[in-house]
This record gives C-alpha cells, structure tokens and sequence, in this order.
C-alpha cells in the first residue's frame, strides 16, 4: 500500500518558497519531469484532453480524468495532484464526491474551479463558496491529509474582474480551502494583491507572459506554488505543429534534427 502523500504534498506550499507543479500529460511525461527534478506532479485538464484528440473545457468526464489521474500515480513516486476543473457537477455535493473518488485514486489533492461550463460563464458567487464548502468538508472528513486548492478562473476566461476574484478567494478561504488560484491575472501587481489577500499558500501559473518570470519573482511576492497548466504540453504540440508545416509543406525534414535521443529519455523513464 502506498503511503499517504498528502502531508508531503501539503508540506512543500511553502509561502515565499514556491515548488513547481509540474503538469504531465501520460505516465512517460510524468516520469520524465521527476527525473528531472518535480518534486510533485498534477494533471492537465488541457494537456489531458489534448491527447484524447479533444479541445480544453469541460470535454473530459470524472470517470476519464480519474482512470488519468490513476495511471500518473501509478507512474511516480511523488504526490500527485488532480486539475479537475469544476469538480465535474454543478452541485455541491459532486465537488464532495468528487473529492473522496479522487483520495481513492491516491490523490494528493485536486484544483476545483468556479467555471460553469454548460453556460459559458462562471458560478454566482454564492454557488461557488458552497461548493468549495462542501469539497473541503469532504477532504476533511477523509481518512487522510488532502490539499484542496480553489481556483477563481474569471480572470482569464474574461467573465469578471481582478475585484469579483479577490472577494471570491476570500470567501473560498472562509471556505476552508487549503491554497488558492487565480489563473492569469492582468500583471504582477495583480498578483501580488492575490498573495497578500489571504494567509493561505497561493499558486500562481507560469503561462503566458508569467512564463518570463523567474522562480525567484515570484518567490519574491510570496507565491508558495507555480504549477505549469497546459504551457508545457503546448510547447509539445508547438514543436508537431512546425515539424509539421515543413515536412507536408516544403518537404523539409530538418525540425526533427531537435529531438532528444533515445538513450536520453530511456534513461530519464529509468529504461
């Protein structure tokens, strides 16, 4: 039986000494970033449902990200956490369920969003700081540490303001949410605003322009958490993609000189 990777997977949020989340997308991306250094890995809900040939946004199913999740646990030996975006219900009990069927998978934890997806928007404020209540009271209730980190995506899906998601992350601490999210905020000072709101450990996202930032920049605001989204399985598809374009449209074979060797990645997978 594997031991309980929730206290070691709580223990590294560590305010002003951000870890990197490193989101996998399959067993062999998940073994290749801990051999690397990952001291925790979590699953995409973008990078996940890409390799099932689908675009991002409420397009994979609980029982799909779970089987997911199961196999990037069964992959490493770090915690592993789940992107389960709106905790797959617009009830709040199917963010509580959702909790517990994702401790059963050997789950560190899991990100639970404000996203209504079935109407291109975002929860009332009100729906939202209950369902983030019934997960926590879920996570709390488990036989085992859980880290249940609430994410206010209005910001970058563009259906509020930088103001809504202050006050949302303040009710989702009330909450008893264990670390919070805002995905994209317009800068810096933003975010800053972000880590100063609450005492709980915040995670920022290195995507976009935060993807110049350094691991020091934001340590420096009191970030405790930088996870990656998708960013890094769009470079993967950034590097098909131009392949691509040359090879059906010049015949020209040359991007594929950039891999890495085989007896490269064998040894990162432990081959």
């Amino acid at each position: 039986m594997r031991p309980d990777p929730g206290p070691a997977f709580r223990a590294l949020h560590r305010p002003g000494a951000p870890f990197i989340l490193a989101n996998a997308w399959d067993a062999g991306s998940a073994k290749m970033l801990v051999a690397l250094g990952a001291e925790a890995v979590a699953t995409s809900s973008a990078a996940h449902a890409f390799t099932l040939g689908r675009p991002d946004g409420g397009t994979v199913t609980r029982d799909e990200a779970l089987a997911h999740a199961e196999t990037l646990v069964a992959a490493v030996g770090v915690p592993v956490s789940g992107d389960f975006e709106n905790g797959f219900g617009d009830a709040p009990e199917d963010c509580a369920e959702t909790v517990r069927l994702a401790a059963e998978a050997g789950l560190a934890g899991i990100s639970i969003e404000d996203s209504d997806f079935g109407h291109g928007t975002h929860y009332p404020a009100d729906l939202a700081a209950e369902r983030i209540r019934a997960a926590a009271a879920a996570a709390r209730a488990l036989p085992r540490d859980f880290v249940l980190v609430a994410r206010a995506d209005g910001v970058m899906n563009g259906t509020y303001g930088l103001d809504e998601a202050l006050a949302r992350i303040l009710a989702f601490d009330a909450a008893g949410a264990d670390c919070l999210y805002v995905p994209m905020p317009p800068d810096m000072e933003a975010l800053a605003e972000v880590v100063q709101s609450t005492d709980k450990p915040v995670n920022a996202l290195a995507a976009g322009p935060f993807a110049k930032v350094t691991r020091a920049e934001f340590a420096a605001l009191g970030v405790a958490r930088i996870s990656l989204g998708s960013a890094l399985a769009r470079v993967t598809h950034a590097a098909i993609r131009d392949a691509g374009r040359a090879m059906f449209g010049a015949g020209d074979f040359s991007p594929l000189t950039a891999g890495a060797s085989g007896s490269e990645i064998d040894a990162l997978l432990g081959g």
